[in-house]
């Protein structure tokens, strides 16, 4: 059996590709939370990685749950208490470490993010979609409710309404939709997504590290906590950057009107 999730890295940008084309890259019934795990501890580990591309091989970006794996838990052969912890244990593990990644997270949406595929999206920092993408926050539409995390995440993307609409409705919506609701950053044509991902990733890689790295965090903390506690913490990294000689070579070069070197 193939490999689910292909790690692949150039310099500072590591690429991760859903590697289920035939199954359309689901997200249960396989490795895949498992394999997201292992590739996250291994971006931690490494401190050369600055940032990281999600996209799924094929024509699919992730239809979210396997159909079959949903046919189990509705069987009656298992408890609901066993259900509950499958996903404490299972999917419900993949939000809590994606969505912390230090490193941003760039999603190249190359075609359906379905249900638990438009919540691996909305666990990215950017999302970019391919023309051919399309989206739908779909559970309903299987008499189940988003068991990964998307009623948190997804309001606070595109706002109560529209995430309401799309997640009582269940019905699809196409890339320039998704662009007009703020739901991905821009749309290009499917030939160019993959450079257009890897271009953004080069200009977010050719920053100071750590200062991308704690801007996305504070970034992180400021969608559920108050001003003051934030403008604390942001003293407190404030303080870490100005001590980095990345800020000092940020500085000097400014003053000496040349291109700046990061070495993180």
């Amino acid at each position: 059996m193939a490999e689910f999730l292909l790690y692949e890295q150039d310099g500072p940008v590591v690429t991760l590709t859903l590697n289920e084309p035939a199954r359309r890259n689901p997200l249960t019934g396989n490795s895949a939370v498992a394999d997201f795990l292992a590739a996250i501890d291994r971006i931690h580990a490494d401190r050369s990685v600055r940032a990281v591309i999600v996209t799924g091989a094929g024509t699919a970006f992730s239809s979210g749950g396997d159909i079959k794996d949903m046919e189990r838990q509705s069987s009656g052969a298992l408890g609901g208490m066993q259900i509950r912890q499958e996903y404490r244990t299972g999917i419900q593990r993949l939000p809590l470490a994606l969505y912390n990644l230090e490193v941003p997270v760039i999603a190249a949406v190359n075609g359906a993010a379905i249900g638990a595929g438009l919540d691996l999206a909305c666990m990215c920092d950017i999302r970019i979609a391919s023309e051919h993408a399309k989206f739908a926050e779909s559970f309903v539409k299987l008499g189940i409710i988003p068991g990964d995390g998307g009623a948190w995440l997804l309001p606070r993307l595109i706002g109560l309404s529209r995430a309401s609409e799309l997640s009582f409705t269940g019905e699809v919506i196409g890339a320039q939709q998704a662009a007009e609701w703020g739901l991905v950053s821009r749309v290009v044509a499917a030939g160019e997504l993959m450079a257009t991902a890897k271009e953004l990733a080069g200009r977010i890689a050719a920053n100071p590290p750590h200062a991308v790295r704690l801007t996305k965090r504070l970034i992180r903390e400021a969608m559920h906590t108050r001003l003051d506690t934030l403008l604390e913490m942001a003293a407190a990294f404030q303080s870490l950057s100005h001590q980095t000689a990345d800020h000092r070579e940020a500085v000097a070069a400014f003053l000496e009107k040349r291109a700046p070197v990061f070495h993180g």
